[in-house]
């Protein structure tokens, strides 16, 4: 069982260095040896758990979908309706780009030409506004696919811009989105109980 934890312990110090030294100097130019090092492991220990830099990435992606699954689930407790849980997850996740640098370059891996990888932000917003739609929170005439393109093309503006400049990730700066945006959206009799700033409990 020790075996087994200093392994697990060894694995996540490699993810998180791995995270770091891509969101510093890129996929392209990110060293196994400078990981290795800064991971405080051998770089037999680094293939003994991963083959070789792509899998690392991969594994920085994993990790960083897991954190976006909990940034979700946390915004989407019961009695939440789809609009403000997705003004939440937006929320959650801006604060997630700021604090979790796994996180970060997660994203940051997911336009990086040298290592494209596939994102599921994208898929989990769709899934979020269309159950919107079905839960009749949508103004009448509001096609879903048109606030899916809102809603995700914002996200990426804010993750790709927060990466130089972390104003773009503030509180003040999500709620001012959403203060344009959900009067677009919202059927009438919602709106005024949406909270753009992100409820007491996202």
């Amino acid at each position: 069982m020790a075996g087994q934890e200093r392994a697990v312990r060894t694995r996540e110090r490699l993810i998180r260095s791995a995270a770091e030294t891509f969101c510093r100097e890129g996929f392209a130019v990110a060293s196994l040896s400078v990981i290795s090092a800064q991971a405080g492991v051998s770089s037999g220990a680094l293939h003994f758990h991963f083959g070789g830099k792509a899998a690392l990435a991969d594994a920085v992606g994993g990790a960083a979908l897991d954190r976006l699954r909990i940034i979700a689930g946390v915004a989407s407790r019961e009695g939440a309706g789809r609009l403000q849980c997705l003004v939440d997850v937006t929320h959650g996740l801006a604060l997630g780009l700021r604090r979790d640098v796994v996180l970060r370059a997660g994203f940051g891996l997911g336009r990086d030409t040298a290592r494209v990888m596939p994102g599921g932000l994208r898929e989990h917003w769709r899934c979020w506004v269309e159950e919107a739609e079905k839960a009749r929170e949508l103004r009448p005439g509001v096609a879903p696919g048109n606030a899916v393109t809102a809603v995700v093309a914002a996200t990426a503006g804010f993750e790709a811009l927060g990466s130089r400049e972390e104003v773009w990730l503030m509180p003040r700066t999500i709620a001012r989105f959403w203060e344009l945006l959900l009067p677009a959206l919202a059927a009438g009799d919602r709106l005024a109980a949406l909270e753009p700033e992100g409820s007491s409990g996202g």
